[in-house]
């Protein structure tokens, strides 16, 4: 069974790298004035974001390792597990970490507007890769909540704090779109991959045995977290994942209307329905026709 660190508070991971807690709800830690990093996997009862230098090495994220890029971001969610179980220790790491507990936004526009960030769900495989001009932009915001940490505390520290978090998150939004565009031979292939996933599985009778296809199955076989696949599938096609895999379901029905030797009912059943009505009511709503009108104008 592997040893787990819980990080219920950010005094905790503070204490864990041996710094010293500021604020009971929000740290920034320079990595290079760390004197070394043990490894350990944790769980974290906050938000944590960790932005690469050097020498951080392999990074334990959910149930997956990564190599992390320098200048990679990775985002951990409350009740999620980072970190690394090989017995090693770091030294001159170069990085920055910053960890928020979400009592810090109570209370506050952000709370209300965290689930925006869908990166926090996002496998580490699916890290934020950083330009230069980036790693500056997003250092820029730490610093500044590092500022206002070793400022004397008045009525105006944590708004400035929550503040600086926001529009360091809103970058990241920014970033990932540029990522998204950036990697469009990638993720034109993913693409590719999703239709013959489909294809395969409608054809090879896992419909009949499972049922509709659903986002999470296709993520996972495309070895992506729900979140990241979603926000690909919405990139590329101005649709939302399930929109885009319904759509799929209609063509490939288009296909079996196209053949007399099938009945409305049967192809229904071919797709994994479980009512002939509810692919009825799916084609009429995709197409504007009864799957019948449909194949009587062909």
């Amino acid at each position: 069974m592997e040893n787990i660190l819980e990080m219920p508070s950010v005094k905790d991971y503070n204490d864990n790298l041996g710094v010293t807690t500021l604020h009971p709800l929000v740290s920034v830690v320079d990595m290079s004035e760390l004197e070394c990093i043990r490894h350990s996997l944790k769980r974290f009862g906050f938000y944590c974001i960790i932005l690469k230098h050097l020498g951080c090495g392999d990074v334990a994220y959910g149930r997956s390792t990564y190599d992390y890029n320098d200048g990679s971001l990775i985002f951990v969610a409350p009740n999620q597990m980072a970190g690394a179980n090989d017995g090693k220790i770091s030294y001159n790491t170069k990085g920055w970490i910053l960890m928020f507990h979400p009592d810090l936004l109570r209370n506050t526009y952000l709370e209300h507007s965290m689930n925006r960030y869908t990166f926090f769900d996002y496998s580490s495989n699916e890290a934020l890769h950083l330009s230069e001009q980036e790693r500056e932009i997003i250092i820029g915001y730490l610093c500044n909540i590092r500022r206002e940490l070793h400022h004397p505390t008045d009525d105006y520290t944590n708004r400035n704090i929550i503040l600086n978090i926001e529009a360091l998150l809103n970058n990241c939004m920014r970033f990932y779109e540029r990522q998204f565009t950036s990697r469009k031979i990638e993720n034109n292939k993913l693409m590719e991959q999703l239709t013959y996933l489909l294809e395969e599985y409608f054809l090879s009778g896992k419909s009949q045995q499972y049922g509709l296809p659903t986002v999470a199955w296709c993520a996972d076989n495309l070895h992506l977290s729900s979140n990241y696949f979603g926000d690909l599938v919405k990139k590329y096609s101005g649709r939302s994942a399930q929109e885009y895999i319904k759509s799929t379901i209609v063509d490939y029905a288009k296909l079996l209307l196209a053949n007399n030797s099938y009945q409305v009912n049967e192809i229904a059943y071919k797709l994994g329905f479980k009512y002939p009505q509810h692919f009825s009511r799916l084609f009429k709503h995709i197409e504007g026709i009864s799957p019948s009108q449909y194949r009587s104008t062909k």
